[in-house]
């Protein structure tokens, strides 16, 4: 994949089939920003769900990295990777289809909503686990990073345009035939990967083919798989965890996204009820976002060149916390008999606004750098654990944060919760800079060591 015709590749266009993959990952980012939003209203307005709601119906989305993500890692080394992503997008889009299915019918509760989430997760566990894997298959490493950067600023303009369309939407056809959208989006992305034109190995290079098995020998061969499960786990597990810079990035990451799961849970009803927003000026002031992501994607690269993929990291993860803090202030500024129903205005919708314009800034610039990295450092037989390994447990965060963030919200303050995430994320950035992920670099010592 890294020559064409026995010459060196030198841009992303000389790589066959990164279009297809760019313009199946941008068609389907675009349905996912619009189902975001959509969900949130659904349990909020449709449902009359409160922030612990929301935390649950986030939690079933990620439940499924908790139960079964160290096994899809291991499922993804071993096969090829392109029909998985086929195959799980075609099944997010059905799954998706049975929400406005269940709202037309009248069966629509909030029970049906986590299932259909639960499902859709364990979909998107193993079809992110295959793509995240398959991308280094097509692209060079020394092209990773701006690989990662063209598709962010893609996701970017859909983080942009997707909930204001959503918000669109939302209001005229309401919150459950907006889902219909992604649905399509995925079974688009299913064709486009579909007819990518690539060779993928049939089993990992490290492992040899294994012989049939004959009936006698079946409870034996299957000890033995299982046995191999296991030792591919554990192997996954070592590369993260005791590797001189995933272990610091993965336990900050990890950190970060159960703060993130507890911001997730409240900046809805923060939004729909402290400060009295719509679904479509809600959905205005999110695509805020999407301008500073498409922003911090475009200046990813040159940033991880000139400061080293680490620093930007960890000041990234601590900007995300400054903008929480941000958002946190906007109801102080809603005026009196404002919220619940009338629009905040000015302000604090322009507050709210603005906080959503850093978190996508930090997250833009942020995430070809952390990709990036921890795909140069790994080898190509690990990528598929190395992904999920850090993704399960980021998840399993998301699992047991996002409930407890909605608790916190009802109980004390939906600006309370945020502030109390802020704090712990920027405590947990200032402590990375301790680590040696501080002087993580694309093309550091590590990229080429194996300890495995």
């Amino acid at each position: 994949m890294s020559t064409r015709e026995g010459a060196p590749v030198q841009s992303l266009r000389e790589c066959r089939g990164y279009g297809r993959l760019w313009s199946a990952a941008v068609t389907s980012a675009f349905g996912t920003y619009i189902t975001t939003l959509a969900i949130q209203v659904l349990v909020v307005d449709t449902l009359g769900g409160s922030g612990t709601d929301v935390g649950l119906v986030n939690a079933a989305r990620w439940l499924p990295y908790l139960l079964f993500g160290l096994l899809a890692g291991v499922l993804v080394d071993r096969v090829r990777r392109r029909p998985v992503m086929v195959t799980t997008d075609v099944v997010c889009a059905l799954v998706l289809a049975v929400i406005p299915l269940l709202a037309a019918t009248g069966h629509l509760h909030l029970g049906w909503v986590m299932a259909a989430m639960a499902v859709f997760g364990t979909a998107t566990l193993i079809g992110d686990a295959a793509s995240q894997s398959f991308l280094p298959r097509v692209v060079p490493r020394p092209l990773l990073g701006a690989a990662h950067a063209r598709i962010d600023q893609a996701d970017a303009v859909a983080q942009g345009s997707g909930p204001a369309l959503a918000g669109a939407v939302i209001s005229v056809l309401g919150a459950p035939l907006a889902v219909l959208i992604d649905a399509a989006s995925y079974l688009a992305s299913a064709v486009m990967v579909a007819t990518i034109r690539l060779r993928e190995p049939a089993t990992p290079r490290s492992q040899p083919e294994q012989a049939p098995l004959s009936t006698g020998a079946a409870s034996g061969g299957l000890r033995n798989a299982v046995r191999g499960i296991g030792r591919d786990v554990r192997e996954g597990l070592r590369w993260v965890y005791r590797h001189p810079t995933l272990l610091p990035f993965a336990v900050s990451t990890h950190i970060w996204f159960a703060c993130s799961a507890i911001a997730g849970a409240v900046l809805a009803p923060l939004a729909l009820r402290d400060l009295g927003l719509s679904a479509a000026t809600f959905g205005l002031a999110t695509t805020a976002a999407g301008l500073g992501a498409l922003a911090g994607a475009t200046v990813a690269v040159r940033l991880g060149r000139r400061w080293g993929a680490g620093r930007v990291i960890i000041a990234t993860q601590a900007g995300t916390g400054l903008a929480w803090a941000v958002m946190a202030t906007a109801p102080v500024l809603v005026p009196a008999g404002g919220g619940s129903g009338s629009w905040a205005g000015g302000a604090g919708w322009g507050v709210f606004a603005a906080g959503q314009l850093l978190l996508g800034l930090c997250m833009g610039a942020s995430n070809a750098n952390e990709m990036s990295y921890r795909q140069t450092v790994t080898p190509d037989r690990l990528q598929g654990r190395m992904n999920v390994t850090m993704r399960s447990f980021n998840r399993a965060a998301i699992v047991v944060a996002a409930p407890l963030g909605g608790l916190l919200g009802d109980a004390a303050g939906y600006s309370v919760a945020l502030v109390v995430a802020a704090t712990v994320v920027i405590i947990t950035a200032a402590v990375a800079t301790s680590s040696k992920l501080r002087g993580a670099h694309l093309g550091d010592r590590y990229a080429v060591a194996d300890p495995t």
